[in-house]
């Protein structure tokens, strides 16, 4: 039986370890291709290149002998995914899968997020799609715990396929190797981050911005994604990328608009 073709990509880089450990994951469930950014594309969102031209080139990054064909592209994660769909592959994936993210993409960060824009790029193309996070932002992150649950979610993907219109935002808690507590499906949790700029002096004398912050969680809910991961659990939030906020129609079509 033909393996599945498994299109890896990510934010963090090509060279990113949490993208090394993905690829070795994913090598074992089915064939791999790799299309990744060249250099770290953190907190990109959906962004894409216009205005520039778009390289890419097939890389070698490892001497296994089956190792995957790996391309790296100067666009970001959602210019990945394009290039890959309809410039790289010869035939459509059976699923994308991007990460690991260095980092938590849970809650309103998913919003920012370079990681989960690849997966919604393929899945606003009909493919199934998962990113994943790792809640440990260090570039020595420990992957190893994380291969038995991210082949078992990206295995029942590919068995019971996907919800229509739906990506699923994977985030795993930060344990050090060990293997989470287990799974739960969950909503992404009301969130924002307080933000401030810290305004500095360059050498020439010359004003810029630093962006600072802190998280605010806005949630008390026991179903949300960071109240699983904050008790060692994995979250999974299945995510849609339709804007539209429909429970508001009927209330704006009340407006005096045509009139």
């Amino acid at each position: 039986m033909k393996k599945p073709l498994i299109l890896v990509t990510n934010d963090d880089g090509i060279t990113a370890p949490g993208l090394r450990a993905l690829v070795k994951f994913m090598s074992t469930i089915g064939e791999v291709v790799v299309v990744a950014p060249d250099s770290p594309q953190s907190g990109m969102g959906h962004a894409i290149t216009i205005d520039n031209a778009l390289y890419s080139k097939k890389v070698k990054l490892s001497d296994e002998k089956d190792a995957p064909i790996e391309y790296s592209c100067s666009g970001t994660p959602a210019d990945c995914v394009k290039l890959g769909l309809q410039e790289i592959l010869d035939r459509r994936p059976d699923i994308v899968v991007s990460g690991i993210n260095h980092g938590s993409n849970s809650s309103i960060n998913v919003i920012y997020s370079g990681t989960m824009s690849a997966a919604i790029e393929a899945g606003i193309e009909g493919i199934p799609a998962i990113g994943f996070s790792l809640c440990d932002y260090s570039w020595n992150a420990n992957f190893s715990g994380v291969g038995e649950i991210a082949k078992k979610i990206v295995s029942e993907a590919l068995k019971n396929g996907m919800p229509k219109g739906t990506v699923l935002n994977v985030n795993i808690p930060k344990t050090d190797g060990a293997e989470p507590k287990g799974v739960k499906v969950c909503r992404q949790a009301k969130a924002n981050w307080k933000e401030k700029f810290d305004k500095r002096s360059s050498p020439a004398g010359k004003e810029y911005y630093w962006l600072t912050g802190e998280f605010e969680l806005l949630d008390k809910g026991e179903d949300t994604d960071v109240h699983a991961l904050n008790n060692g659990f994995v979250s999974i939030v299945p995510t849609q990328f339709d804007l539209t906020a429909h429970h508001a129609i009927q209330n704006i079509n009340n407006w005096n608009l045509n009139e």
